[in-house]
């Protein structure tokens, strides 16, 4: 009786470590397993002093900055341009903003970029607006000669596009110097791919619940 209990016993532990194995063999490894919706990442900052309710207007950008630090900059109307340009409309309009013409003075500005850098690692600072060098200078929204502010927050890491989106502050101008109160940004594997635009436009809007009018 007590050989049977045994071998039992020992036939039981052989059935669970065999599992455990086939459970572990199908086990997905979280770095190199990742579909490429799983790589991306979406980040938001916002200035948590402003209310957003007191915004009634925006206006966007016409073409697209793409910043490299192995290329010059310049501006870009492509088909996925063109698709950002949309859902960043479609998805302020849908918080209660009114998209205004630039000439019509709007309360909030938004800068649309494609950022391709090959540093080890870069403190995302928008610092490039200023200078008139290509990108989107002050004097495009109307305001020559001012500057743009935005603390670093993060970073941006090696050989990964991303796509970045900046709301600036038109109404509350002080110093000469106009302060982006937003940002978000696309991260990972497919994000200049133009049939991933509306998901991930949608992902950090939904994950700014405090921007709305």
């Amino acid at each position: 009786m007590i050989d049977m209990k045994r071998r039992l016993f020992l036939a039981s532990t052989v059935v669970a470590a065999l599992a455990v194995l086939s459970v572990s063999s199908c086990r997905k490894d979280p770095l190199k397993d990742m579909t490429a919706e799983e790589s991306r990442i979406y980040v938001t900052n916002y200035d948590n002093n402003v209310d957003f309710k007191s915004y009634h207007t925006f206006s966007i950008v016409d073409s697209v900055a793409v910043l490299s630090n192995s290329k010059d900059p310049k501006k870009e109307s492509t088909d996925y341009d063109k698709a950002l340009i949309a859902a960043v409309k479609k998805g302020m309009q849908d918080k209660g903003f009114t998209l205004v013409d630039k000439s019509a003075k709007p309360e909030l500005a938004i800068n649309l970029s494609r950022i391709d850098n090959t540093f080890s690692s870069i403190y995302y600072n928008p610092g490039y607006w200023s200078g008139g060098l290509g990108y989107w200078d002050t004097g495009y929204w109307g305001y020559p000669g001012y500057g743009y502010f935005w603390p670093s927050y993060y970073t941006v890491y090696s050989r990964e596009r991303s796509v970045a989106i900046d709301m600036v502050d038109l109404k509350n101008k002080q110093d000469n110097k106009l302060t982006a109160i937003w940002n978000a940004m696309f991260r990972g594997t497919g994000v200049w791919n133009t049939e991933n635009v509306d998901s991930m436009t949608q992902a950090v809007f939904d994950q700014s619940p405090y921007l709305k009018h």
